[in-house]
């Protein structure tokens, strides 16, 4: 919790500090929105949605001191929040500008957790079929597996503890097993129906992958 508050408390002053001189456009797509902007936002969607708070403070930390850098996208940001069961609608879309916020089902990895259930194990090892935790980058070049044909973006690691996600074959990819639940190989699927929303947002957008650990 301690740890939360100063996260939380970080980013409301990286928000102050420019709030007077941004000259960003917060209304326009392709526009990266002003930290003033950005803290709206990230306090509209805390107050309006379900989302971990933990896992909510550091996407928007990590996503303001990262954006430039690592060309991340002006206009939308994920989270997977992966403390909550199969079920549910746990894939969450933020919208930027507006606040608005869209779910959708994303299945975990086959040795994350039970079939319908929550992740209670992850990690970023090579063959361990566990969903990898941190944040990533996602792909803005749509492709589709060569065995299963499954339609996919790529996902790049943004930190040393899951840089390996390319090796790993990680990938934001549709399957039809998501819509019961299924469990993947350690991806991010999502269900065919859910593709065109899903991908047309999401290119080169960050995701955090919360596991809760």
């Amino acid at each position: 919790m301690k740890k939360l508050i100063l996260i939380s408390f970080a980013f409301a002053s990286l928000a102050s500090t420019l709030c007077a001189t941004s000259t960003y456009k917060d209304k326009q797509y392709g526009h990266y929105v002003s930290k003033s902007h950005l803290y709206d936002v990230f306090k509209q969607v805390q107050q309006g949605t379900t989302i971990s708070q933990e896992a909510l403070a550091k996407t928007f930390y990590f996503y303001e001191k990262n954006r430039y850098r690592q060309a991340l996208s002006r206009d939308f940001l994920a989270i997977a929040d992966y403390t909550k069961p199969a079920t549910q609608k746990r894939l969450f879309i933020i919208n930027l500008h507006s606040g608005k916020v869209r779910q959708y089902l994303v299945a975990h990895g086959k040795n994350s957790g039970a079939r319908g259930g929550r992740v209670w194990r992850s990690s970023n090892k090579q063959g361990s079929l566990m969903t990898p935790f941190g944040f990533f980058k996602i792909g803005n070049k749509e492709g589709v597996t060569y065995k299963k044909k499954y339609k996919y973006l790529s996902v790049e690691g943004l930190e040393w503890q899951n840089k390996n996600a390319k090796k790993r074959e990680i990938l934001l990819h549709t399957a039809s097993y998501v819509e019961n639940s299924g469990r993947s190989y350690g991806c991010f699927a999502i269900s065919p129906e859910d593709r065109w929303q899903v991908f047309s947002r999401l290119k080169t957008a960050l995701l955090y992958s919360y596991t809760g650990r």
